[in-house]
């Protein structure tokens, strides 16, 4: 089963002085549920455009997004917003934690959103921390007080406990040192295989790409080649 189904995506944007600027070209591609794919390429390649335009955060100008049986190009706003917080998770370069809220906290916040009672909450939270080897003497301390690799636990631990049928990570490594960053994609590798979560990565580091069961290449806009390991 497809969790994603791009049909033509084209998308234009235009600068300050309004002259068109083309991100993507007719990018068509599908992701099967369970996936641990990246998308790559060099800056300016599209990679981060088309993240957002899976994610609702974007419409393309042309073409169609299936995500999790849901078309999204016809929603408005408010669908798009309630469609990304049932459905899907997000992973950031910048971690994006609330830095007034504790890491545990942090790590509910979606839930409390979607309204799950507070035991709940804090039980689903214990548990993703334990599967990240996030310590219990860590969750009441606030984001300035932890490392970036413990911030980023965090964040994949918020991403995680809504249990969402996707999730979108864009550069979750950029901000990290090789050897935190090995861990952390092990501990999402894993999660991938035990729990069947999907992971779509944006991507220019080769920890990323050597980890992914398919790498989705894009240059110029353009969808250049799609390899699977």
């Amino acid at each position: 089963m497809n969790i994603v189904a791009l049909n033509s995506i084209t998308k234009v944007y235009q600068d300050k002085n309004r002259i068109p600027v083309q991100a993507l070209t007719d990018v068509s591609l599908t992701i099967g549920d369970g996936e641990f794919a990246a998308l790559a390429g060099p800056s300016g390649s599209g990679k981060t455009t088309l993240l957002n335009i899976i994610g609702g955060l974007d419409k393309p100008t042309h073409g169609t997004v299936h995500v999790a049986g849901r078309e999204l190009t016809s929603m408005n706003r408010d669908e798009l917003a309630e469609f990304r917080l049932q459905s899907l998770g997000f992973v950031f370069q910048a971690f994006n934690l609330i830095p007034v809220l504790t890491a545990e906290e942090n790590a509910e916040f979606m839930l409390l959103l979607q309204g799950v009672p507070a035991e709940e909450r804090h039980a689903r939270v214990q548990r993703e921390f334990a599967e990240l080897g996030i310590e219990s003497d860590l969750m009441q301390r606030r984001p300035s007080e932890l490392s970036g690799g413990q911030q980023q636990r965090v964040a994949i631990a918020r991403a995680l406990v809504s249990h969402p049928k996707l999730i979108l990570a864009d550069e979750p490594t950029a901000n990290l040192d090789s050897k935190t960053g090995s861990v952390l994609l092990d501990q999402m590798k894993k999660l991938n295989e035990k729990k069947g979560v999907t992971f779509l990565f944006s991507t220019h580091d080769t920890m990323v790409m050597e980890r992914a069961s398919r790498l989705l290449l894009l240059h110029d806009g353009e969808l250049v080649e799609d390899k699977r390991s």
